[in-house]
């Protein structure tokens, strides 16, 4: 296999795993604002929201095995996953290497997620964020596509609707919860005629 090949196969795949990766925190994020909460949300929602993360992380793998096996730049094993172990471009590098570990500990609790207690599943899918962050600046700060204007407005867009529905769904959490609707009880109105005044004689 060619370098040139790898070395797009490389591009495309980071590209495809950040857009899928993109979808599905906005996906999430649709599901747990009243956006989708007015209606009974199918099953459907929910395994389209776990099928884009499955989808990132293969093409991810994809991204990853394709750097590895290209020779234009040298990426052996500690490279790859240790952050900072590489003269190319390190920080960026680093940037990506901590999202792939935040992106597996994401997928593996959501797989095991009927083993563990919702707190503990709860906080450690909040690393989303923090992933799709770690990985959106990753994505314009390595590879030959960064800096390309296509790239970023593309990136930048996406960063300004998760915030958006971040900020969004912040707000509901901390908006006071209404009190419970009390039952008016109808006034029940006798309709029975009163007796007549009897008559002196």
């Amino acid at each position: 296999m060619s370098s040139n090949l790898l070395w797009y196969t490389a591009r495309a795949g980071g590209i495809v795993a950040w857009t899928l990766l993109s979808a599905s925190v906005v996906w999430g994020l649709l599901m747990s604002t009243k956006v989708t909460r007015k209606r009974a949300r199918p099953n459907w929602m929910l395994d389209l929201h776990r099928g884009l993360g499955a989808l990132a992380l293969i093409f991810t793998g994809v991204h990853v095995a394709a750097v590895m096996l290209d020779s234009y730049v040298p990426f052996d094993w500690v490279s790859t996953f240790v952050p900072f172990a590489t003269s190319w471009h390190p920080v960026a590098v680093a940037w990506g290497i901590v999202g792939l570990y935040l992106m597996l500990a994401v997928e593996l609790t959501s797989l095991a997620r009927k083993h563990l207690s919702k707190r503990v599943w709860r906080r450690v899918h909040f690393a989303s964020f923090a992933l799709f962050l770690t990985s959106a600046i990753h994505a314009l700060t390595a590879g030959t596509d960064a800096g390309t204007l296509a790239l970023e407005a593309w990136i930048f867009g996406c960063v300004a609707l998760v915030g958006g529905l971040t900020v969004l769904r912040i707000v509901q959490a901390n908006r006071p919860a209404p009190p419970p609707r009390q039952r008016i009880r109808a006034r029940v109105v006798d309709r029975t005629p009163e007796p007549e005044p009897a008559l002196s004689r």
